[in-house]
């Protein structure tokens, strides 16, 4: 032992030079044959770190480097895809929509379909109402999507409903990330099990076989039954995104957040998407493609499924919201939690803002993340001396939407922050149809009129080095 110290000791630049050259190589090489498209500054940091710090850059790379993850087959399936897009959807009421979904279909993502019975939930009440009757109603199939399944009063009544269903006869699976199977408190998973009900994680952080995928979370929400009739939202199963849990050891408030629920072929689209991810996790087949459908009548009521995440060859929503913003002609209404965007998306919100589009942006005063409200405060700045208007709410916000011109509205499970347009499995989706759109934008505007305007300062000298510090490291984070 003593002699390999010394031989260490004699030889280290020489042993930090060939890991330098090996991690650089291997960097190189997973980015390649991965299509591995990195946000600039997560690029920069990899490479510093594996020249400064090889022996512990490397395996940090190799357990959590990776970000997309899709196959040559999908890659080919895209471009045969965008060559059609631009002549498919001409019939489109608008030119707002027309864009959306001509960049959509040529990014490889579904058409848009009908959809019935919308129901967007003006608070936790009624989004649990809602998530009641699609449980108990199930005849067939019961598919669940979430980041975290509470252990409290929420997921108790849920946990219970999932078994009562399962001994009813109905095929039950409940799919949680791996990571946030522990933030809600650990639901108990051998007794949904002895029930019947089918569980999967996401990619464990504890012997996952998915090497360099641990830092790549599912942040998809979504709850079908028999194919048919669709949940969808930001809501996690937890107490605090519905009516919170008034037992004194558990308690906890409720959040303000946004969900819908709707039946039709969007259904459909979504229960394809779960078997997507329902084999990834299970390390299974994952499902045949589904074919391309006649384009639906323009005076049809439509909506498009956006997934985006590591198993699609684009940023597909971060694509779709920067591409909206260059080309709104009236208003940007938006709602999030948090608000650290990209240089990219912050540039087109400035743009769109100075000229002469009405942006509103609707934050909480204090989210849970306080390194998130933090570092939101060098875009806000720039986004209000651009013109552009940010609102504060009083109460934790954690609805994610956006409305376009009054006719397109994206609303679904993702944040407007790095981590949720490029590392993570998110879902959207995208509404055509206006008295949809109308719906989200009251909502939206609701929150709008319960807050205060944002009132940007000017920042101390070690303030802005610290904002700076924690922007560069916050893609990562």
């Amino acid at each position: 032992m003593s002699l390999l110290i010394e031989l260490i000791s004699r030889h280290w630049e020489i042993l930090h030079s060939l890991l330098v050259v090996v991690g650089l190589a291997i960097y190189v090489a997973a980015s390649h044959t991965l299509n591995q498209r990195r946000h600039p500054s997560a690029a920069i940091a990899w490479v510093l770190g594996i020249v400064l710090l090889p022996y512990l850059t490397l395996p940090l790379y190799l357990a959590f480097g990776s970000r997309k993850v899709v196959s040559s087959r999908l890659l080919q399936a895209t471009r045969r895809v965008a060559v059609a897009a631009h002549s498919k959807y001409e019939t489109a009421t608008n030119a707002t929509a027309t864009r959306a979904q001509q960049l959509g279909m040529a990014m490889g993502l579904p058409d848009p379909v009908t959809y019935a019975g919308l129901g967007i939930h003006e608070d936790g009440s009624q989004a649990l109402s809602a998530l009641r009757r699609i449980i108990d109603g199930a005849k067939t199939t019961l598919e669940l999507s979430t980041f975290i399944f509470g252990r409290d009063v929420l997921g108790d009544e849920i946990a219970e409903s999932l078994k009562q269903r399962a001994l009813a006869g109905v095929k039950v699976r409940l799919l949680i990330d791996g990571i946030g199977i522990y933030l809600g408190g650990y639901p108990d998973l051998k007794n949904l099990a002895e029930a019947g009900v089918e569980v999967a994680r996401f990619v464990s952080p504890f012997g996952s076989p998915k090497r360099g995928r641990t830092n790549l979370r599912n942040h998809r929400k979504m709850v079908i039954a028999d194919g048919l009739h669709l949940w969808c939202g930001g809501r996690n199963l937890a107490a605090e995104y519905f009516e919170g849990d008034p037992r004194p050891i558990l308690g906890s408030k409720p959040w303000l957040d946004l969900s819908f629920d709707l039946d039709g072929e969007l259904a459909g689209l979504a229960l394809h998407q779960f078997e997507k991810d329902w084999a990834f996790a299970t390390e299974r087949p994952s499902p045949e493609p589904l074919p391309s459908q006649s384009p639906a009548p323009a005076s049809a009521t439509l909506a498009q499924l956006v997934a985006s995440g590591p198993d699609q060859p684009d940023d597909t929503f971060f694509t779709l919201l920067v591409s909206s913003c260059f080309t709104s002609e009236q208003r940007i209404l938006a709602v999030s939690p948090y608000f650290v965007p990209d240089a990219s998306l912050l540039t087109s919100l400035m743009l769109a803002s100075r000229r002469g589009i009405e942006i509103d942006l609707v934050l909480p005063e204090r989210s849970n993340h306080r390194l998130a409200d933090f570092a939101r405060h060098r875009s806000l700045r720039d986004l209000v001396a651009a013109g552009a208007r940010v609102w504060l709410h009083p109460h934790m916000i954690h609805a994610k939407a956006v409305v376009i011109d009054d006719q397109l509205a994206f609303a679904g499970s993702a944040n407007l922050d790095g981590r949720s347009l490029f590392l993570n499995y998110e879902m959207m989706v995208a509404f055509y149809d206006l008295e949809a759109v109308r719906g989200f934008s009251h909502w939206i505007d609701a929150r709008r009129q319960e807050s205060a305007p944002y009132i940007a300062r000017r920042p101390g000298m070690l303030h802005e080095l610290a904002e700076g510090l924690l922007l560069w490291l916050a893609f990562q984070l």
